[in-house]
């Protein structure tokens, strides 16, 4: 059940100029809602914009138009220290490639936001990423270095890492892309149940139906804009 809104997106557009003064459009007109508890799947094929979008989102660039609104306040009035403190509180990120510190335990990996936090974040930050290392089952992991871990445990390190802060919108782009079908599924499955255990609201950028499939609404980003879908996994 989705509760408070935290992003809205009214006819955002976003274009680049190429080199020969011609633009480029990526996004045209994107209308989107997203409000805790959510569990959104974004799928398209490489190219269409899904990136794009994924960093609008996530407050690390801005719309050529349109508003994105978050938490009620429009971002283009967030100042860019304010707009960094929210994607280092409220904002977690899931990559394809778990992008995990090389020559760091998954503890370290794991504390690595805290260290810029203050006050109990800050202090407490050894627990806090031993808990969230626990909750996605790797507890007895936390002195293991990412090389020895399995492609599957290593993106548990990266969503142990998004989700360490508790934060209110976590942000998966391509999560499975680097895994197996069987370690994908599994993947996703912690991570939906993580993200409604917190009541965060998810959003996995994918062209995987089997995982678009997973989330509760899907659209599709086609022509720079997105389109409802209905999505079945497969057998």
């Amino acid at each position: 059940m989705s509760g408070a809104e935290l992003l809205k997106l009214e006819a955002v557009t976003r274009s680049v100029q190429l080199p020969d003064d011609s633009e480029l459009q990526i996004l045209s007109g994107i209308d989107l809602t997203v409000s805790e508890g959510d569990h959104i799947a974004i799928v398209g094929r490489s190219g269409t914009g899904k990136s794009t979008l994924l960093n609008i989102l996530g407050l690390l660039d801005t719309p050529t138009s349109g508003t994105l609104t978050w938490s009620g306040t429009d971002a283009s009035r967030l100042s860019a220290r304010r707009a960094a403190r929210i994607r280092g509180r409220d904002l977690g990120f899931v990559f394809q490639q778990f992008n995990l510190l090389p020559g760091r335990t998954a503890l370290e990996n794991v504390m690595a936001p805290l260290m810029y936090s203050t006050g109990r974040d800050f202090w407490q930050r050894r627990r806090l990423a031993t808990e969230s290392l626990e909750r996605v089952g790797l507890g007895d992991r936390l002195d293991s270095m990412p090389q020895t871990l399995s492609g599957g445990e290593q993106q548990r390190v990266a969503i142990a890492r998004a989700l360490v802060r508790r934060p209110r919108v976590v942000l998966a782009d391509e999560p499975t892309g680097a895994l197996d079908v069987a370690t994908g599924r599994a993947v996703m499955e912690l991570l939906d149940a993580a993200t409604g255990e917190d009541g965060s609201a998810l959003i996995t950028i994918t062209h995987d139906s089997n995982v678009a499939a997973l989330a509760r609404a899907q659209f599709q980003l086609d022509g720079g804009r997105l389109h409802p879908l209905e999505v079945e996994a497969a057998l």
